[in-house]
């Protein structure tokens, strides 16, 4: 699951009651749609303040913010689902579940309402596990700072290292490739590789897996690189 730890947990709050725009893809269940009750987020305010508000803050600034960045960092394009297990197996700090399950569903629901997601007419559930959070705009791209794997072609471009024929950017929770990196399909994209620490030269053409922090949405400004590993003699 995410990188960061639930001391550091915090989440982006998107203000405002505007409904989803036409972006978003009208069949694909989205937590945009109401996952959650008011009255489930209300009552999760006791278990709140019993449980989470000693290292946490609902607010978007304060000690350990629920609403903030790390939110899209952590969950953009992740379902309800995962954010409910992830906050089952870490809340409290330090005790992740040792509270009832449905106290849990509740949480994220206070959690959903303070990052601006609609209440709806059913309490937030098992059916509601597969709903994607996503941004309200609907966007498939990944958020700044989510750690990423990238397959692609390694070249170069005057002093920097590039991946081409890359891969839309895939969550990762840990650094080391996956099995399928080198047989996966590759992709149209070009991705800057920055920050490289590793000699790279003798992999020049060759099919690699980069894992990082992307730099701008989607990598638009390239990829923090934390691991670089070669999947493939050739490439594509």
């Amino acid at each position: 699951m995410p990188r960061f730890t639930m001391a550091g947990f915090t989440l982006l709050a998107l203000a405002g009651a505007l409904a989803r725009t036409a972006a978003v893809d009208a069949q694909a269940p989205s937590a945009w749609d109401g996952v959650y009750t008011e009255a489930q987020a209300a009552r999760a305010a006791s278990a709140f303040d019993q449980s989470c508000a000693s290292c946490h803050t609902l607010a978007a600034e304060g000690k350990n913010p629920l609403s903030g960045e790390r939110f899209w960092e952590g969950f953009a394009q992740r379902s309800v689902g995962e954010l409910l297990t992830y906050v089952s197996a870490n809340m409290p700090n330090g005790r992740g579940g040792s509270l009832p399950e449905s106290t849990y569903a509740d949480l994220v629901a206070l959690i959903l309402k303070s990052n601006g997601f609609p209440a709806g007419a059913k309490e937030l559930g098992p059916d509601a596990a597969a709903a994607q959070i996503v941004p309200r705009s609907g966007s498939s791209e990944l958020p700044a700072n989510a750690l990423v794997r990238v397959v692609g072609c390694l070249a170069q471009k005057g002093g920097d290292w590039i991946l081409t024929n890359a891969t839309a950017p895939r969550r990762i929770d840990g650094g080391s490739p996956a099995p399928e990196d080198a047989t996966r399909p590759l992709g149209s994209r070009t991705i800057a590789l920055k920050f490289v620490l590793t000699k790279l030269d003798s992999f020049v053409g060759q099919r690699m897996s980069v894992s990082g922090m992307l730099i701008g949405e989607g990598g638009v400004d390239g990829l923090n690189v934390t691991t670089v590993n070669r999947v493939a003699a050739s490439c594509p």
